[in-house]
């Protein structure tokens, strides 16, 4: 049977779909096949936002039909005709169908569209019964006083009690910061059994629209902006009625402004104002009134490059439209990771997981899926936050990176670059990186004691006090020093640098820890069902036995340090005694030597891939084998060997490799694919947290 949760709300606008995405972070920590499923949902014509949603960022491969029970309007024609229990079936029908394919399900009540509130629950009351769901209702307290929300809270859960529906917790969302004490408090001498009640805080950030979700309502069609710059939020509406020099005037940060097509000055003063320094970044510009914009205007925006302002226009005349864009409710888009990386952040700091784990009694899988995995990293990291350094703060992705890390609470960050690009950059993108530090190596204090102490470093190598200083320019080198000094705990490089542009500074300054010989590396293999873990396919060209078997243990512990139980595999292109060669021997004294200083450890080798990975195969060729067939490491014998493997499973199997990941050094650094995405940056900050929690663990236990 499988365990079944109903987040519903009493009201409209409540930020429901908020806490949907919290416990759906939290649900894929603990199960392998989650299920998503609206019991009703608006139109048959229109896909549903929040199944969009949950797909998108899950990775849900259920058929869209499967996840919801009814459209809205056949819902009605049910209960106006007499048939509720007929519908309750047809809900329940289906939900049965998608259970079986499941070991849990998140259910998401209906959007209030028109039936009373209080029938509206009511329904989501006996459907959560019904489909035998825990439920948890969601209050919406935004611009209420503590009183109005204890009485909104008591009404909820005594008609959830008197239904006798089974309550999980029960969520205030959408509190003001300064009244959160004040409901907790309230809310404690309300409290009837033990039923948790969470209280969170509103985010303006999730409580504006952006400019995708306002086209998308407007059928408005894009003239100008990335898909990016659609994620800007809308704090605001200006119809732009005044002339040019007076509507400047008026113009604030986050605007959306609405004028009709043929106003070329307003489009202009927009756009200009837009990529200024003396005016406030705009989120976008509406046109109205189904106009042509002047053939002038239109060649002026398509040969634009820098600007990043969303224009788009409708067929609607500009009162008519501002009317609309006011009732546009604020959404979160599958699209705007900005906005999802927020709601996680300010869900997770407010309710108590470990409380709700321990309440649903989940046990955790054998098996570690992709998702488990990072949501293990973010949980992990934020646990004990470090500082990182990115040497890359003008790259674009590495600045969207480190905005959903630190609206999520998850490390310190400090960008290297030219200041004042960064902040340009900032500031064209629409981030929102206060938190973030910024340091310019060329400028500085810390440049000359950064020479000096390079010097002492290398100077057996023959450099001279000159070369120490101008190294300190680059910003690898500097942020290098940054962790040999304990300024920063780690770093994170690669996306527009070499490799050995990232790896060769902390060779140098850093070094190996005590008792290593080598650094060395592993990929995280993202597949669709676990997270496999392969060394060394960057580092190390060809290891000899002891190397390599310092690359298994190495791998064995740094799957350990991320939730992955190690069952290594030591690779050959034979398994046990079958072949012979000098390439197999040197895997089998590898192995040995590896069981020698880890008998622990489960290590099997030589053992061929298939056998490795393929029980079916495992039981013909190693029967008796305990990594046979489970492995989870997999140590390649040689740097040709592993690259051309992780990259054949990335492509072929359509897996994501995270990484590489260098183990070995004394305090981390390590390096992204120049082809990273912003989720790869974001994994591999986090990664890299881990991996300086556990030196800083280490040093406190004073092992070097």
């Amino acid at each position: 049977m499988s365990h079944s949760l109903y987040i519903a709300s009493a009201e409209p606008r409540s930020g429901k779909v908020v806490v949907l995405l919290g416990i759906m972070e939290f649900l894929s920590r603990h199960s392998r096949k989650i299920g998503f499923f609206r019991p009703v949902i608006r139109s048959l014509d229109v896909p549903d936002s929040a199944i969009e949603l949950v797909c998108s960022r899950y990775g849900l491969q259920f058929p869209y039909e499967t996840m919801y029970g009814i459209a809205y309007d056949d819902a009605l024609e049910l209960m106006s005709t007499g048939g509720y229990d007929d519908l309750l079936k047809d809900i329940l029908n289906k939900y049965k169908a998608l259970e079986d394919q499941t070991d849990t399900i998140l259910c998401l009540g209906t959007d209030f569209t028109g039936v009373a509130s209080a029938l509206e629950f009511d329904f989501n009351a006996d459907a959560a019964n019904n489909l035998g769901s825990l439920m948890i209702p969601v209050v919406n307290g935004r611009d209420r006083s503590e009183e109005q929300i204890g009485d909104a809270a008591t009404a909820i859960m005594e008609s959830l009690e008197d239904r006798g529906c089974d309550v999980l917790a029960l969520v205030v969302n959408r509190v003001s910061s300064e009244r959160i004490a004040a409901v907790k408090s309230h809310l404690s001498g309300l409290a009837k059994g033990d039923v948790p009640a969470y209280v969170v805080p509103e985010n303006e950030q999730l409580a504006k629209p952006t400019v995708r979700a306002i086209a998308k309502a407007l059928n408005a069609i894009r003239i100008n902006g990335d898909e990016e710059s659609f994620n800007n939020e809308v704090r605001q509406c200006k119809v732009a009625a005044m002339r040019l020099p007076n509507f400047l005037d008026h113009v604030e940060e986050g605007d959306l402004i609405i004028a009709p097509a043929d106003r070329s000055d307003i489009v202009v003063g927009s756009l200009l104002a837009h990529v200024s320094n003396t005016y406030p970044h705009l989120a976008g510009l509406m046109l109205t009134g189904n106009l042509s914009i002047a053939p002038q205007v239109a060649k002026l925006i398509e040969g634009l490059i820098t600007s990043s302002l969303p224009i788009c226009s409708v067929a609607t005349d500009t009162f008519s439209t501002a009317v609309a864009v006011d009732d546009v409710p604020a959404a979160i888009e599958p699209e705007n990771s900005r906005k999802i990386a927020a709601a996680l952040g300010i869900i997770e700091e407010h309710v108590d997981f470990s409380e709700l784990g321990k309440r649903l009694r989940v046990e955790r899988p054998h098996r570690v899926t992709p998702l488990m995995f990072e949501y293990k990293l973010i949980q992990q990291a934020k646990s004990d936050r470090m500082h990182v350094v990115l040497p890359e703060g003008e790259e674009e992705r590495v600045l969207k990176a480190a905005e959903i890390l630190l609206l999520r609470d998850v490390v310190e960050i400090t960008l290297l670059g030219d200041v004042d690009r960064i902040e340009q950059k900032i500031k064209n993108l629409g981030l929102s990186l206060d938190a973030v530090q910024m340091v310019d190596p060329a400028t500085s204090s810390l440049r000359e004691e950064f020479a000096r102490q390079y010097y002492e470093i290398r100077k057996h190598k023959g450099i001279s006090e000159d070369v120490a200083y101008d190294a300190m320019a680059d910003v690898s080198y500097f942020g290098t020093m940054m962790v040999y000094g304990g300024k920063v705990d780690a770093l994170v490089s690669g996306s527009v640098h070499t490799t050995q542009d990232t790896i060769r500074p902390a060779f140098h300054i850093i070094g190996v820890r005590s008792g290593s010989s080598i650094a060395s590396s592993v990929f995280f293999m993202c597949m669709p069902d676990r997270v496999l873990v392969f060394g060394d396919c960057a580092v190390n060209p060809d290891p000899n036995p002891a190397q390599l078997a310092e690359i298994a243990v190495s791998s064995a512990d740094t799957a350990s340090l991320f939730g992955i139980e190690p069952r290594v595999a030591m690779l050959s292109y034979s398994t046990g005694e079958s072949g012979k060669g000098v390439d197999v021997e040197k895997v089998g004294q590898a192995t040995r030597l590896a069981r020698e200083r880890r008998p622990d450890l489960e290590i099997e080798g030589p053992i061929q891939y298939d056998a490795a990975v393929d029980p079916t195969v495992a039981r013909i060729k190693m029967p008796e084998s305990k990594v046979a067939g489970r492995a989870t490491v997999f140590v390649f014998p040689d740097l040709n060997n592993g690259n051309i493997t992780y990259k054949a499973v990335q492509r072929s199997a359509h897996a994501i490799a995270i990484g590489p990941v260098i183990q070995g050094l004394k305090k981390p650094v390590n390096d992204l694919s120049r082809g990273a995405t912003v989720p790869d940056i974001v994994n591999t900050i986090a990664i890299t947290a881990i991996q300086a929690q556990s030196a800083a663990s280490e040093a406190q236990r004073g092992v070097d």
